[in-house]
């Protein structure tokens, strides 16, 4: 055993492992960066643009400038590894800035996110050649060009699907719209439902992938018939680890708090949780932390109405958290709200739905309560028990914090780690390789 692990650690040193590509960078690919870099399995990483928070140009910048281009870093790696194809991109922002908006559409704009997508794409299939991979990790929008070079050649395909299936997606969002068509230009996903090439290559990209990797059971449900489960894992994201800030206890007498963070969108059920608010009159006091998606009147209302925070650095929305009594998360679909793992870590209850990626961090009745979607009474009743009953409110609170604990960003780089190595059939080298990032799955490995 001793040296077949040494022979692999050896091996995996000279062979190119994994190269990963994103369009944009996110929390959970930051999560992937760092797994991998800690396995030392982790060979490029392709994106649209990157900025180092450490050139001497920040000291000149403004600092809100600063604060934007800080979210296109990634300390985790060094710059060697990173390589960026900012071209289209760079023209998407400053086209988003000045109101161009025919170059951002999504079907023919020349700086569309689809086309920032296919440039990142189309570099990540260039190295895939270049370096044969031993694996190629990409995202939906991402992937269909580096797929295709890695099965000529035997790289391994690895697509992490961050939300449900477009064919579910876009057959319940346009329900929706039916049904509530004052909302129904919030709904931005609705757009890919007349861009079939688009379409077309999300099936494509998932037929070529030979393991797909989501963070919730609700997403592999949504791939029913559209690929096979065994292809299938789910590794939930995780969420921050509590830094001691204690919710403030839920007094009698005075308004529970609520709060919303995410776009306001009917995606996320929006127009419900406004409606439960309504119902509730002078008893909560609403906060909506997030931007506007499109146009519409009855949001508008509430943006004026309510506190609104248009748009907050990620350190704001924790503090907002552990402001308030409970975050309503209404979602129609939705892969996995990270915000409700943050919003545990905080001891902030949450209310949501079992299409929110919810069940996989949280337990009805322990750290908050499900509702179904569409139903703005059933948010107004939980959220009415709450107003009444704080010692609940106090109880929950305390169980939430218990579980973010449990349910930390290290625990999915265990998971994570984990499902790699069997991907690449380096099972026997488990216990060595997980030695630094993921000691308690090794330590069970060895036993």
């Amino acid at each position: 055993m001793g040296s077949s692990v040494s022979a692999i650690r050896s091996s995996s040193k000279r062979e190119i492992v994994i190269i990963v590509s994103h369009n944009v960078g996110n929390q959970s690919l930051r999560q992937v960066l760092t797994t991998l870099r800690e396995a030392r399995l982790l060979y490029q990483y392709h994106t649209s643009v990157y900025w180092d928070c450490g050139w001497k140009i920040n000291r000149w910048l403004p600092h809100r400038v600063r604060i934007e281009l800080s979210r296109r870093s990634y300390p985790q790696l060094p710059c060697s590894q990173i390589f960026a194809t900012p071209l289209r991109e760079v023209g998407r922002l400053l086209a988003i800035r000045c109101g161009f908006t025919a170059l951002t559409g999504s079907k023919s704009g020349l700086c569309s996110i689809k086309k920032v997508s296919r440039a990142v794409d189309r570099a990540t299939a260039t190295a895939v050649r270049c370096h044969r991979p031993k694996a190629v990790y990409a995202y939906e929008g991402t992937a269909l060009r580096s797929f295709q070079a890695a099965r000529r050649q035997g790289t391994v395909c690895i697509y992490e699907l961050p939300c449900g299936h477009w064919h579910y997606e876009i057959k319940l969002l346009r329900e929706e719209a039916a049904l509530r068509p004052e909302y129904a230009g919030t709904i931005s996903r609705l757009n890919l439902s007349v861009d079939r090439e688009a379409l077309q290559a999300f099936d494509e990209e998932l037929s070529l992938a030979d393991h797909v990797l989501v963070p919730s059971h609700y997403i592999r449900r949504t791939l029913e018939g559209a690929v096979h489960f065994k292809k299938v894992r789910v590794v939930p994201y995780g969420a921050d680890e509590s830094d001691g800030l204690r919710r403030p206890l839920g007094q009698s007498g005075r308004k529970l708090r609520v709060l919303f963070v995410g776009g306001l969108t009917q995606r996320k059920g929006i127009g419900y949780l406004i409606d439960a608010v309504k119902m509730m009159g002078s008893a909560v006091e609403l906060t909506l932390v997030g931007s506007k998606v499109g146009t519409c009147a009855p949001i508008d209302s509430a943006t004026r109405e309510y506190r609104w925070v248009p748009g907050a650095p990620h350190g704001q929305i924790l503090d907002e958290m552990a402001r308030h009594d409970v975050m309503v998360l209404p979602s129609l679909t939705e892969g996995f709200g990270m915000v409700i793992g943050e919003a545990l870590s905080r001891g902030l209850p949450v209310i949501t739905t079992m299409n929110s990626g919810g069940p996989e961090i949280m337990r009805d009745g322990r750290e908050g309560f499900f509702v179904p979607i569409r139903s703005a009474e059933a948010i107004a009743e939980k959220l009415e028990l709450l107003s009444h009953d704080r010692d609940l409110l106090d109880c929950m609170s305390s169980s939430a914090r218990e579980r973010a604990r449990e349910f930390s960003w290290r625990r999915y780089r265990e998971t994570l780690t984990m499902n790699i190595i069997e991907i690449l059939g380096m099972t026997d080298a488990t216990p060595d390789f997980l030695g630094a990032v993921a000691p308690g799955l090794a330590d069970s490995q060895r036993r």
